[in-house]
């Protein structure tokens, strides 16, 4: 089973990171569910601005700590960096 790692932008315009077995899924609980995580279901709504695949729930949480100790500039270098990458 893939896992993914995501990054989304909040109202606020804060960022929030996490993963998940299917993007799509978690995006609709994160901005209109109560299943969505506490911290965005005050700053609705949420738009994703990155993923990434993992082969497994291991990596994709090692990942997600590490972009989570990642600062704000280093979080949005890594979404523009992939941003480039889908237009190229």
């Amino acid at each position: 089973m893939a896992y993914f790692v995501y990054i989304l932008e909040c109202n606020d315009g804060s960022l929030y990171t996490g993963i998940t077995t299917d993007v799509v899924k978690r995006l609709d609980e994160h901005n209109s569910s109560e299943k969505g995580a506490k911290y965005t279901k005050a700053r609705r709504p949420v738009k994703l601005l990155y993923s990434e695949s993992s082969t497994n729930r291991s990596t994709a949480s090692k990942r997600e700590y590490e972009i989570k100790r990642f600062t704000r500039l280093k979080k949005l270098q890594l979404v523009q960096k992939s941003s480039n990458k889908d237009t190229n």
